[in-house]
């Protein structure tokens, strides 16, 4: 029987909970609300994900990214996507000198620690599938040489879900690639009473308060998060129903799902509920840490029939009745939050 780590070896080092919070601080201090998108991308960040994001213009999603980076002194790039751009306007290309009669490799944007692709689905398959690919090996080839994207690395690419002339549908073997897709929704009216206030009023800069050092660290402090292997079946369960609905006893949804999740699914729940621990203050993780990302992990990986879109079924419906159907386990560990 395998031994459960004791409560003494749950304890986060010295300094992560107040880096994180001094993060949050000053990103808050430029955002207002998108507490959940915010919770997100720093999940994906210690999770060495990437992010999706859909959502109408004008919801702070570039903001949110572009302040992120300056409080981590890293460094931050948007690319706008467009149907004429090719893959070398992304990864770089080689140029020759006249003068010198060399040629020299100029890098392109993606070499960078947070890149915001926006609206990716306007570019063509060729180009989404060089970022892809960059996202997945994180490396470049350029005439022969390879050149390794910096670390972290962390790509946040965003559709418009409004407008969909002239747009070039991610294939689901690629979107798969994602670690989440977030649903980015409009603000409260007490929200929006504050964005307006906070823009036309005098300007705030946040302050570099880490350094993308210390992120990796996290990162690999991020690695160290007990998951107790009672939550590892539990998303190995809710990604296997997915599949097999009739094993859970939801027969009737099996005509409704061509495809289930891939593996990826329940990596991506494990080292999400990780990062979330983490970022709650613990370093295990507890049931409702791995549950609160099932939505975001699982919607784009469910390629549905034309039934389910006949009958106005989403992903997320699917998603609700599955997690209804797997009970999450109990807590494996009963300790109080720890302090650091």
């Amino acid at each position: 029987m395998e031994s459960v780590p004791s409560p003494s070896a749950f304890t986060q080092s010295p300094g992560t909970a107040e880096l994180m919070e001094q993060i949050l601080y000053e990103v808050k201090r430029v955002v207002v609300g998108q507490d959940r998108f915010l919770e997100r991308v720093m999940v994906a960040m210690l999770a060495g994900g990437h992010l999706l994001v859909e959502g109408v213009p004008g919801l702070a999603k570039t903001l949110t990214v572009k302040t992120l980076a300056q409080t981590l002194s890293g460094q931050f790039k948007r690319i706008q996507f467009t149907p004429d751009l090719v893959p070398a306007d992304l990864v770089g290309t080689r140029i020759y000198n006249q003068k010198t009669g060399d040629f020299s490799t100029s890098l392109g944007p993606v070499f960078t620690n947070l890149l915001l692709a926006d609206e990716i689905n306007r570019a063509p398959a060729k180009v989404q599938s060089a970022l892809l690919e960059v996202m997945q090996e994180r490396q470049v080839t350029i005439a022969g040489q390879t050149h390794f994207v910096p670390q972290p690395f962390l790509v946040m690419a965003t559709q418009n879900p409004i407008e969909t002339e002239g747009t070039y549908p991610l294939p689901e073997a690629q979107v798969d690639r994602f670690m989440m897709k977030v649903l980015v929704d409009y603000p409260t009216d007490e929200e929006e009473f504050v964005i307006v206030q906070r823009v036309t009023g005098p300007r705030v800069e946040p302050t570099a308060v880490g350094t993308t050092d210390q992120l990796a660290a996290l990162q690999r402090e991020c690695r160290q998060v007990y998951v107790d292997p009672s939550l590892v079946q539990y998303a190995v369960k809710l990604v296997s129903a997915t599949r097999r609905p009739a094993n859970v006893g939801l027969k009737d949804l099996a005509p409704m799902i061509t495809f289930g999740a891939s593996p990826r699914a329940t990596i991506n729940l494990t080292e999400g509920a990780r990062a979330l621990a983490l970022l709650r203050g613990r370093s295990y993780a507890l049931p409702e840490d791995m549950s609160d990302l099932v939505p975001d992990v699982l919607r784009h990986r469910l390629v549905l029939s034309y039934e389910a879109l006949s009958e106005g079924l989403s992903a997320d419906d699917i998603i609700i009745r599955v997690m209804a159907k797997v009970p999450p386990p109990p807590k494996p560990l009963q300790h109080e939050k720890l302090v650091a």
